[in-house]
């Protein structure tokens, strides 16, 4: 959000295998539950019915059908399918089905408030259903549904960002040129201390061969971080920092996307198919120097690793490199401000440099929140992989043609973010949330 920071409180957000006392539980997913909502509803608090229901970008429903998504989501799996109770505005149904109507015609949308009250109507419902719900048995389920809504607010936060960049920019406008023209604010880093003007190196961290415990079968992992198992890693080197926009620089002022021996043969036809000369949404800003760049496809982040010499890491190399067997790559605690940039606290990426008590244990920055990392691993199932809760909610997109993401972002709200989640795109996607760091063999 260019013109504005959106902050939000720390939420303690632990995830486990859960509480032996079903009453603590209980509570615990009424609070997430809440606090969940309240950060969905911050997001809308200055919205008007405009930017609420137009479509900031072609491959993505307004804001306002991603909220009515949520509550319809809730409904579906909290109230009607495990009880036959008559969902609320029944009319809704096709408008909010997410195979429902093309993206496009997802634009007549009810009022802002009449969505609110749609939401709070279906809330009320579950609420009461939670104190008397078999918990040993819909737990996963309802931790499931947190995330989803996570994953909503997340692609919320980032159509938002879009739809303020689309309004101020004048035909023909990049965003360098909104940039130059002082219409946002770059803001400081949690730590002020931090080196913000000068280039960081390409400082490299050695991680020393053996095995770790990849995916995580948890109550909270999805069905793709599922089931866990045991990789063998050789020694390998990778990034401290996620590449930083003063890095990348070098590549774009080089001649890189203009000399195909960087590139493979998909990314070179890539670049010239779509006439590609700088990521998606740069800034020539120098302020923005050590803060990751982002908007780079799967092909810019693999030419730009051969370029100095390195590869993308391969997504068990980075999950290690995350922590290995640790939720999160500091160690147990949960996530608050301290560690990462997450949770729309800053709504922007931050220096990579930022936030030392995030380290991992090999001593990797950033590699929770800021921005999602490509790697080097096509998306598909772990073996003993079972669809959840519905087959089709992974395994539709193992189909060879999209690569894994890791690490979350700035807009990732806790419930989703851990080592072990996966995202994945297809490597031609440009996406403003995505960034990438590199490996290396060598030692």
């Amino acid at each position: 959000m260019w013109d504005k920071t959106l902050r939000s409180k720390s939420i303690k957000y632990q995830q486990t295998s859960g509480s032996p006392l079903i009453v603590d539980r209980r509570q615990q997913l009424k609070e997430w539950l809440h606090q969940c909502r309240a950060g969905t509803l911050e997001l809308f608090e200055s919205i008007d019915e405009t930017t609420f229901c137009v479509q900031a970008h072609s491959e993505f429903s307004p804001v306002g059908w991603h909220l009515g998504h949520i509550g319809y989501t809730e409904s579906l799996w909290l109230l009607e399918r495990p009880t036959g109770i008559k969902p609320e505005y029944s009319a809704y149904r096709r408008l909010f089905v997410a195979d429902g109507l093309p993206k496009s015609e997802r634009v007549k949308l009810p009022p802002i408030e009449e969505i609110k009250s749609y939401l709070e109507a279906i809330r009320n419902k579950v609420l009461l259903r939670l104190e008397t719900i078999d918990l040993e048995k819909e737990e996963r389920l309802w931790r499931w549904l947190l995330q989803h809504e996570s994953q909503h607010t997340e692609t919320i936060a980032f159509i938002m960002q879009l739809g303020r960049w689309h309004d101020r920019a004048p035909v023909g406008a990049s965003w360098q040129n909104l940039t130059t023209q002082n219409n946002f604010t770059v803001h400081p880093a949690p730590n002020s201390s931090l080196i913000q003007t000068n280039t960081l190196t390409s400082e490299m961290v050695s991680i020393e061969s053996g095995s770790f415990i990849q995916g995580n079968d948890s109550i909270d992992a999805l069905d793709n971080e599922r089931t866990a198992h045991q990789v063998k890693l050789e020694t390998y080197s990778i990034d401290r920092y996620p590449v930083t926009c003063g890095q990348y620089r070098t590549f774009i002022e080089t001649g890189g996307y203009e000399n195909s021996i960087w590139w493979s043969e998909a990314g070179w036809r890539w670049v010239q198919s779509e006439q590609v000369t700088k990521p998606l949404y740069w800034s020539d800003d120098l302020r923005w120097e050590n803060h990751p760049v982002c908007g780079v496809s799967w092909y810019e982040a693999d030419a730009y690793a051969r370029f100095v010499g390195k590869r993308l890491p391969s997504e068990a190399e980075w999950e290690k490199a995350a922590g290995g067997n640790n939720t999160y790559p500091w160690g147990g605690e949960s996530p608050t401000e301290k560690h990462c940039n997450h949770n729309n606290a800053v709504s922007q990426t931050t220096p990579v440099n930022a936030y030392p008590a995030g380290q991992s244990v090999y001593g990797c920055y950033d590699m929770l929140g800021n921005v999602w990392e490509w790697t080097s691993t096509v998306f598909e199932g772990y073996e003993g992989f079972a669809g959840y809760p519905y087959p089709g909610y992974s395994q539709v997109y193992f189909d060879g043609e999209h690569w894994v993401l890791k690490g979350g972002s700035w807009a990732t709200r806790p419930w989703a973010l851990r080592s072990s989640f996966r995202n994945w795109y297809h490597p031609g996607v440009r996406q403003i949330l995505a960034g990438f760091r590199c490996a290396s063999d060598k030692e």
